[in-house]
């Protein structure tokens, strides 16, 4: 296990510094003037070139992801042109709102994905939501999202259809609203966060639940043909017993995989997801800082989501070992 974990670490490491200097050198590639969007654009040509010798942005590139690699160490990603604020403030401003909304997904899409591929062994007769699940999910994430604001918003007013609360954040320790919400006791605010959280929650679980749902659903195809699961059978136990205790775990290790694979499509899917709700998460804050060439905050974000994945991806590998014997790290 120690030797898988500093293999992997080291894998962090190298992907992150490659990554970083890639996005690193758009800069010196982009049209847009990172000293021209901090100054304004009233401000004076002496002053932006002033800046640009302040900043060191005439320097080699080299030079300045050098600057950049000794601040990062530091926990300094650069201060943000449009916010004006430390982009690690802003980081640990927006990044609670998109890690709420992101594990709601994948709680959702997982439950999907069981009525997909488990539910039809055990109690039958779940062809046609399976059907609609598979279809709704293959429909693009843009679109999805559009039409859940358009029906349960727009035309039947169940749910809200932007924002993440009717009112200011909670306010907690955990920085979840939910949360916070069950935490403080407010069950008023807890239905609120709830009813806010669902329409892209579910957007984001479509994917995930089509996409895990088919490679588990054919996992266990192949399991309940195996000898074992025939002797298991023939003990007279419940079929309930069969699939989850016998086939399932066998069977979990490919849906495994595919699950750390939706997470990195999870990450991609939150820019588009947040921008049609107008969650206030990092997605929402990359595409603005994109739109206004904000190179810092985008950077920071990258460098935050490129972390996350290969965490989740490392966390992954090891239940793959943990479900499947045969399979070492």
């Amino acid at each position: 296990m120690l030797a898988f974990l500093i293999r992997r670490v080291a894998g962090l490491v190298f992907v992150l510094l490659a990554m970083s200097f890639s996005v690193f050198c758009l800069q010196s590639v982009i049209p847009a003037d990172p000293a021209r969007a901090i100054a304004g654009p009233l401000t004076p040509l002496s002053e932006v070139n002033a800046l640009h010798q302040q900043l060191g942005l005439d320097d080699p590139v080299i030079v300045q992801y050098g600057r950049f690699l000794s601040r990062v160490v530091k926990g300094d990603l650069g201060t943000s042109a449009r916010t004006r604020q430390p982009v690690a403030a802003d980081i640990s401003h927006y990044l609670p709102a998109s890690l709420e909304l992101s594990l709601a997904a994948l709680c959702i899409g997982l439950a999907l994905a069981g009525i997909i591929a488990v539910v039809p062994r055990i109690a039958g007769g779940s062809g046609g939501l399976r059907l609609v699940l598979i279809a709704a999910g293959s429909v693009p994430i843009f679109m999805s999202s559009l039409l859940l604001v358009y029906f349960f918003w727009f035309s039947l007013g169940w749910l809200p259809g932007s924002g993440r609360m009717s009112e200011d954040n909670v306010g907690g320790p955990t920085g979840f609203n939910l949360i916070d919400a069950l935490i403080g006791g407010r069950g008023d605010l807890s239905l609120d966060a709830i009813s806010h959280l669902l329409l892209p929650a579910l957007a984001l679980a479509l994917p995930i639940a089509v996409a895990v749902g088919r490679s588990l659903d054919s996992a266990l195809r192949e399991v309940m043909q195996q000898a074992y699961i025939g002797t298991a059978r023939g003990k007279g136990l419940r079929e309930t017993v069969v699939v989850l205790r016998h086939g399932l775990r066998n069977a979990a290790s490919p849906a495994l995989g595919m699950v750390g694979l939706q997470i990195r499509l999870l990450f991609g899917n939150l820019l588009i997801v947040e921008l049609v709700f107008g969650w206030p998460g990092l997605g929402l804050y990359m595409v603005q800082s994109l739109t206004s060439a904000d190179l810092p905050a985008v950077l920071g974000v990258t460098i935050v989501l490129a972390t996350f994945y290969i965490l989740v991806n490392i966390v992954v590998e090891i239940l793959q070992s943990l479900a499947d014997a045969r399979i070492a790290l």
